[in-house]
């Protein structure tokens, strides 16, 4: 299900720019900072581990929250940029039942290439590639005390933005990220939570 998200998102946001016509030109490319402002929603990989030898299957939850990134443009085709975000809550279902949950913060940045950089073209689109570093808090278990480690991994990256203006675009990206975690129950090892999320958001591109 959440493998068709992307490519609707982003065809979406394409075929919008047929809807927006205008002769002026935007300068776009090397030099512009920039932020992106939106909704992101975090979408787990259905299969995540399991725990104490076997005995606990582990299902993290999907969940949605505001996210924003900043970047820099070094050239027409080429820029930087990190994801932030409030920190997201999960509930963790143990062999289907909702007993933990935990919080995290996936600051992510990723190494961009901008294929129509430079050019006048409304529609820009990118793709990245880069490292990931999740935070975990406030983790929560029914029964006992829960501790995940925290995580580095890397992360992909695609998106678009549909210029309005000199300032404003329309903007849709995602990055897939490899996040795993070792879990601890009780202070004893319990095993490997692989997340291996996909972030989707859709928002506003702003350029200083």
């Amino acid at each position: 299900m959440r493998k068709a998200v992307l490519p609707t998102l982003l065809v979406s946001t394409v075929a919008a720019a047929a809807l927006i016509t205008s002769s002026q030109a935007f300068a776009y490319g090397a030099g512009d900072v920039f932020t992106r402002v939106g909704v992101a929603k975090v979408a787990p990989k259905s299969d995540n581990g399991s725990l104490a030898n076997g005995a606990l299957a582990v299902d993290v939850q999907d969940e949605t929250e505001f996210a924003f990134t900043l970047g820099y443009r070094f050239l027409d085709n080429v820029g930087v940029e990190l994801l932030a975000a409030l920190p997201f809550e999960h509930d963790i279902h143990l062999n289907g039942g909702n007993i933990a949950s935990t919080k995290h913060l996936p600051p992510t940045l990723t190494l961009q290439y901008y294929l129509l950089g430079g050019t006048q073209s409304r529609v820009q689109p990118y793709v990245g590639a880069g490292v990931n570093y999740t935070h975990f808090s406030d983790e929560e278990l029914t029964t006992g005390d829960l501790d995940l480690d925290d995580s580095w991994g890397a992360a992909g990256q695609v998106g678009v933005d549909l210029l309005i203006d000199d300032h404003w675009a329309l903007n849709a990206a995602a990055w897939y990220i490899d996040i795993d975690t070792d879990a601890s129950i009780n202070g004893a090892a319990a095993g490997t939570v692989e997340i291996d999320p996909v972030v989707v958001m859709g928002g506003l591109s702003y350029r200083f």
